[in-house]
């Protein structure tokens, strides 16, 4: 089978902060896994458009948005908004399968302590997975540990999570260089037979202010021995 690219984004929370559009063009891409809090009926449409096979998700903040006004006659004169909504998904964790490799994801919520690499082994051998993808920290990670392979997205808006020890009563400063936010990543998996291949996209800002995406790639393979 035919490797295809899988984009895996995070905790979006801020719509008009998806930075990456650019870099994302349809018909590149395969499949998106969104690890929840995406929030944003505008992203949505953004990412059903970017690729055919959309997989999401619940996230702590992922939430039927009602409204307690009393809804009022349309005569057509009114027609409602495009993109009024989204559908909320419901599950906590999916497993898709690329090559060989079983790969399992979920926003991470329910993983305590939260991002803990103890906690985050047992869930992957709880959902029998060769890769867990998690959200929530809104801070990109990667790593293997005992066989298999864990990868944190990080935010794609550069979103604050409230785990955060700098985030304080709101206050989303990200320590001393001032700027808010975290770092804003998503990342690319190319799956070819039991390889996996990782593509981490970064925002970087230098000290004058100027913008400038950093790429690094991280490679697994599965049953490879530790060295």
């Amino acid at each position: 089978m035919a490797s295809r690219l899988v984009l895996v984004l995070g905790d979006l929370f801020i719509p008009d902060r998806a930075i990456f559009k650019k870099l994302l063009t349809p018909g590149k891409i395969g499949q998106i896994l969104c690890l929840g809090n995406l929030t944003s009926p505008s992203v949505y449409t953004f990412l059903r458009q970017l690729a055919p096979d959309l997989q999401l998700v619940k996230g702590d903040f992922d939430l039927p948005l009602t409204s307690a006004a009393t809804p009022q006659p349309n005569d057509g004169s009114n027609p409602p908004p495009p993109n009024a909504g989204f559908p909320i998904p419901t599950a906590l964790s999916k497993v898709v399968t690329h090559g060989t490799l079983r790969i399992g994801f979920t926003h991470g919520d329910s993983i305590i302590p939260p991002g803990d690499p103890d906690a985050l082994l047992i869930a992957a051998r709880q959902m029998d997975v060769d890769v867990l993808c998690w959200g929530g920290t809104c801070k990109f990670e990667a790593y293997e540990m005992e066989g298999k392979f864990f990868i944190n997205p990080g935010s794609a808006t550069g979103a604050v999570s409230w785990i955060d020890e700098g985030f304080v009563g709101g206050n989303d400063k990200d320590g001393a260089d001032g700027e808010e936010g975290n770092t804003p990543s998503f990342v690319l998996m190319d799956v070819q037979g039991d390889v996996l291949v990782l593509y981490v996209y970064q925002l970087k800002r230098d000290g004058k202010g100027g913008e400038s995406v950093a790429v690094e790639k991280v490679s697994f393979r599965k049953g490879a021995v530790a060295q």
